[in-house]
């Protein structure tokens, strides 16, 4: 839902009643080889969070991927799903390009950029996931959640790896801005400068209070609301 920009999203109105948190933690996929598989996303330096096994006919494996809330398990009658069958696992990204680079200096195998020139990546199909739809490159405008990359884990489980540089409204409060890595922290900083120098310009020359200019910018970027001009 998340990934998904839509006018119907827009109007959406967080709740302000407090219910019992749901915390997604833990997402499963099936792989053939458990072993190969461990090799797979140690090579992609995710945390091992836990190997274990309870007698030669149970083994889970469990990894988290750099900055994430949410970890993965695979491993032996963890799953009766087929391997491979996994499809759509979003990673979030705040720099493609660099991710891709990582990836790449990892000698893992991912899709160059793309894009849907209709915004439109899911269907009953999935004709996006599956590249029908696709078109090369970033977007155009380098807007938030519509530039992607693919890869597949061995056993042909696959990723995405999406942009998200800015939310969408709603989707992050003001007092919750985080950072879950000094380079989502770095990227956002980059940003700021970008729009900061702009700022400079209409105003005629240096601004004093670029700092509080900054912090007011990154925080209104990641909880989704209008930008300081």
């Amino acid at each position: 839902m998340t990934t998904t920009e839509t006018s119907r999203q827009a109007g959406v109105k967080r709740s302000t009643s407090r219910g019992v948190d749901l915390k997604l933690e833990v997402i499963v996929i099936p792989v053939s080889d458990v072993d190969r598989a461990k090799s797979f996303y140690t090579v992609l330096s995710w945390s091992l969070d836990a190997d274990f096994a309870s007698g030669p006919d149970y083994r889970v494996v469990q990894f988290t991927p750099p900055g994430s809330a949410c970890a993965m398990i695979f491993g032996t009658n963890v799953t009766a799903a087929a391997p491979g069958s996994a499809q759509g696992l979003y990673l979030i990204v705040s720099d493609l390009e660099a991710a891709r680079k990582e990836l790449l200096g990892r000698d893992v195998d991912v899709s160059e950029p793309f894009h849907d020139a209709g915004g439109n990546f899911i269907g009953p199909d999935e004709p996006y996931l599956f590249g029908r739809r696709r078109v090369d490159g970033v977007d155009p405008g380098r807007r938030s959640y519509r530039s992607f990359a693919s890869s597949s884990d061995p056993d042909g489980n696959g990723w995405l790896l999406q942009e998200v540089t800015a939310r969408l409204p709603g989707r992050v409060e003001p007092a919750g801005t985080s950072f879950r890595s000094s380079l989502e922290l770095a990227a956002a900083l980059r940003r700021a400068a970008s729009a900061h120098g702009e700022h400079e310009k209409r105003g005629g020359g240096h601004d004093d209070n670029w700092a509080d200019w900054y912090a007011d910018y990154i925080v209104r970027e990641q909880s989704g609301e209008p930008l300081p001009s």
